[in-house]
């Protein structure tokens, strides 16, 4: 048995806010919960529910409580913007379906994924234009953890076979098209479709699902990029995962079974010895990047970690390297304004200009009708006792492999 909730909204139609709240029972299966549907955001038959809210709880006493809330921000630049926030009862997360399916925060006991930006709104994607500053305008909207930048393109802006390309593409400033949440075997899901089209151009589709086992601290994001066109599309994409405090502080270290690492620019030259280890917030750092290809393990996945300075807490990210074969490190130091985080990156490719991707083989296309399907997770660990767990796994997949350090950026 389970619950299946929809509501449509057809024009000319008051405004109305619609709340949905069901109290879900124990289903009759020990330790499950009751499964339930809803459909959020229906662009083809018009379907938009203001606000949305469902609880439950797990176990013989339900005592892992756990929930789901949909609303709509209000005022400044976040005005018009959609949020989920779902609670698994040991982490929280909110999912902003008006930003591409983006992640703002996760929660898990006193531990945040995420950063203190200077863009403290979820800003509404009509508010940004990405050929401000030269193809900068991206950065008006930053202040996520998990963005994911592509599809099209991403990296950093330019001309591209006399187009110019801003900075990181449209991912994050394409509202979903279609938004559902349910609970399936004990696992809570977002799913968004995000439409990336153009007449002429491109037409690919973007359907992600965002999920969360109830009581676990692991969020999964399976993901796949269609190309909807008659011809083939090339495509971009980079998981842009930021971290500041309290995993971010003097003293914390990146660690990940790493087959080769090569400075982005001069200016990563400088620290390429110390490039696992961080600073504290230091006045005009700017910024320092590092190309990374991984080695994997023999399902073909690996894992990277960044740790606190005591090795108390972290974070762990796993991947599959035959989709995203590159991985990016951005150590953003620096204060205030300018943002004290980090970026750990896996991509299709690394975050120059397309045209200097294509150049170096790492642009890739998508024959028609065909799908690219990207599957990643992340773990929050809450003690020394996970992050030496993560530490082991990361050296048994390195094993006694010895990393290229290249002590010069690409020519």
């Amino acid at each position: 048995m389970g619950f299946d909730l929809l509501v449509i909204m057809k024009r000319p139609t008051p405004v109305l806010s619609f709340l949905l709240c069901a109290n879900l029972l124990l289903s009759a299966l020990p330790g499950f919960a009751e499964e339930f549907h809803a459909t959020l955001t229906d662009t083809s038959t018009n379907t938009w529910v203001e606000d949305f809210s469902v609880d439950g709880g797990v176990g013989k006493n339900g005592d892992v409580a756990w929930s789901v809330r949909k609303y709509t921000l209000r005022g400044g630049k976040q005005a018009g913007v959609d949020v989920v926030e779902v609670n698994n009862g040991k982490l929280r997360f909110t999912v902003v379906p008006t930003r591409g399916m983006n992640v703002h925060e996760l929660h898990c006991g006193d531990i945040r994924l995420g950063w203190d930006s200077p863009v403290t709104e979820l800003v509404n994607p009509l508010f940004i234009n990405p050929a401000d500053r030269g193809g900068l305008g991206w950065l008006d909207g930053f202040n996520e953890w998990m963005t994911r930048c592509g599809y099209e393109f991403a990296g950093h802006p330019g001309e591209d076979d006399e187009k110019m390309l801003s900075l990181h593409g449209k991912a994050s400033n394409l509202p979903a098209s279609k938004v559902e949440v349910f609970l399936k075997n004990n696992r809570i899901h977002v799913r968004g479709r995000v439409e990336e089209k153009m007449f002429k151009f491109v037409n690919l589709e973007m359907v992600t699902d965002i999920s969360t086992e109830i009581g676990s601290t692991l969020v999964r994001f399976d993901d796949t990029l269609t190309n909807r066109g008659s011809s083939p599309q090339e495509f971009e994409i980079i998981y842009h995962a930021n971290y500041g405090e309290p995993l971010l502080e003097k003293g914390s270290r990146f660690i990940a079974p790493v087959k080769s690492v090569t400075p982005f620019d001069e200016r990563a030259v400088e620290e390429l010895e110390d490039y696992q280890v961080y600073y504290g917030p230091t006045k005009d750092y700017g910024e320092t990047v590092y190309c990374m290809e991984l080695n994997s393990g023999a399902k073909g996945r690996t894992t990277v970690m960044l740790h606190n300075a005591a090795a108390s807490q972290g974070v762990a990210m796993s991947y599959n390297v035959d989709s995203l074969p590159f991985f990016t490190l951005w150590k953003n130091t620096d204060v205030g304004e300018k943002g004290y985080v980090t970026g750990l990156e896996p991509g299709s490719g690394f975050p120059y200009n397309r045209s200097v991707e294509r150049e170096r083989g790492r642009v890739k296309t998508i024959a028609p009708g065909k799908a690219k399907h990207f599957h990643v997770e992340v773990e929050v660990l809450p003690d020394g006792a996970a992050v030496k767990k993560a530490a082991a796994v990361i050296s048994a997949i390195q094993g006694g492999k010895k990393t290229v350090v290249n002590d010069e950026p690409e020519q």
